[in-house]
Formats: structure tokens, C-alpha cells, sequence
């Protein structure tokens, strides 16, 4: 994947992105010493670049009742059919999350589901009834300890040959 250049307002702006996605362009230009013209401009020239992908707001699955969050690894049959399945993981609501990835299995998902019954339901009745899929191992996360987004405060101190 090819990476961007950033200059020293991109790196300005994203902070303030990262920190607030909601925070007022006028507001970051005001930060920047810039127009807001200026800012609307670099967050187009970033979006269309790759490097922001969009923003959303963060909602807490217990508040909803969705008790229970899982990391499902699962292995293929054959790598061949990796496309179809995971157009077919696309389709099941519960999973939030899908990475490639090295060790046990060939993709890992994530998931929230109501309590161990609907957990239970999911992996019987849906993902092992994906064609192409051959095991699956099930880990129960316990509790979040924390989550956040990607550190842009180190986007400073990266090499230039890795930006």
C-alpha cells in the first residue's frame, strides 16, 4: 500500500481529527493559522488519499445489551474460496471486524452478541454454514481494558522513508 507525505498542517489536522472528529473545520483552521478553505481542501486531498477513511461516532455494545464480544479465528478448506467467504462474513450483523491474519486460521472476526446463546447460534447456524470454511476457534473476550485510535501524535517522529 502506498503511504503519503504529510506536512506539517496535515499532521496538525489529523490530531485534531483523531481527537474529535466532530471538532469544526473553522475551528482547526483557526489552530492551524490557515483558511477554512484551506482546511476543507486538505481533508478532501486526505480522504481521497486514503488516509482518513471516514469518521463515526463510538457506541458502547453493552449499553445495547450486547453482553458478549468475541474474536472468532477462522480456517479455510481452501484459500480459493477466501473472496466468497468473506463476502458471506459481510453479511452476518454480528461481526463488527474481519482481519487477515498469521498463526491458528486465515481471517479473525469480531463480534457482539446479546449473551453465550445468540454467541452460540452464531457461530453453529452461520459461520460454520459457510461453504469453504473448515474450524473456527471461539475466544470470549472477558472485558475491554481500553480502546483508542491510531496515535497520530507519532506520525511526528516516524522516519521519512516510512511516511
Amino acid at each position: 500500500m502506498k503511504t503519503i507525505n504529510l506536512d506539517a498542517i496535515d499532521r496538525k489536522i489529523l490530531k485534531f481529527l483523531v481527537k474529535n472528529a466532530r471538532m469544526p473545520f473553522l475551528e482547526i483552521a483557526r489552530e492551524c493559522g490557515i483558511s477554512g478553505a484551506a482546511i476543507h481542501q486538505r481533508i478532501h486531498k486526505l480522504t481521497e488519499a486514503g488516509v482518513i477513511q471516514g469518521s463515526y461516532m463510538v457506541v458502547n455494545p453493552k449499553m445495547l445489551g450486547f453482553d458478549v464480544c468475541a474474536h472468532i479465528n477462522i480456517s479455510l478448506k481452501d484459500p480459493q474460496q477466501l473472496q466468497q467467504v468473506i463476502e458471506e462474513l459481510q453479511e452476518i450483523p454480528e461481526i463488527v471486524e474481519a482481519h487477515f491474519i498469521t498463526g491458528k486460521g486465515s481471517i479473525q472476526v469480531k463480534l457482539y452478541c446479546l449473551d453465550n446463546e445468540h454467541l452460540m447460534h452464531t457461530v453453529y447456524d452461520k459461520v460454520l454454514r459457510i461453504h469453504g470454511i473448515s474450524a473456527t476457534e471461539t475466544i470470549i473476550s472477558l472485558r475491554e481494558v481500553f480502546r483508542r485510535p491510531l496515535a497520530v501524535e507519532y506520525i511526528d517522529d516516524l522516519p521519512a522513508k516510512r511516511r
